[in-house]
């Protein structure tokens, strides 16, 4: 990874930006995939300020993503920023569909305030239905990519000012 980090900071003030597209919030929350909550527990809990364990972390994973990128976290907006739906009042809504970047809230179970949340990857149709791929924590104990149906889709948010 660390190779990797390196090769990729390596740029010329030469470089054409149209040979190099901007990393979306997506791109950069792949730097933590793989951490699993019983094995990277620490670490997780030092980078969330909650034990993963023990707090459903969804939120908190998209939380730290935005904090590490000067963006504003779902705390400017709910009381409530530990919880997946805290993102439905954050950002706009985006009715045209997701792009790379894109957060994207689901419910969860039957719950009215229950719910998940990640960073939009790509989508597919499986049988005629419609599924979400998402990178998110908290997904299969880990930050991990996970398919959810877009019938639980209840929101896909972006700030005005994301490319």
């Amino acid at each position: 990874i660390f190779a990797l980090m390196a090769v990729s900071a390596c740029t010329t003030a030469a470089t054409p930006s149209k040979t190099r597209p901007e990393q979306t919030l997506t791109h950069k929350a792949y730097y933590y995939y793989g951490l699993n909550e019983q094995k990277d527990r620490t670490l997780l809990r030092q980078l969330l300020g909650v034990d993963p364990v023990v707090t459903e972390w969804c939120a908190a994973f998209v939380n730290l993503i935005l904090l590490e990128n000067d963006l504003p976290q779902s705390s400017t907006v709910s009381d409530y920023a530990l919880t997946a739906r805290s993102f439905l009042q954050w950002g706009e809504e985006v009715k045209e569909g997701p792009r790379k970047g894109d957060i994207l809230v689901f419910t969860r179970g039957d719950s009215e305030w229950k719910g998940h949340v990640g960073f939009y990857v790509s989508h597919k149709v499986v049988n005629g239905k419609v599924y979400f791929s998402v990178l998110g924590g908290n997904q299969s104990n880990s930050v991990s990519i996970a398919s959810y149906p877009a019938s639980r889709l209840l929101s896909i948010r972006r700030l005005s000012n994301q490319p």
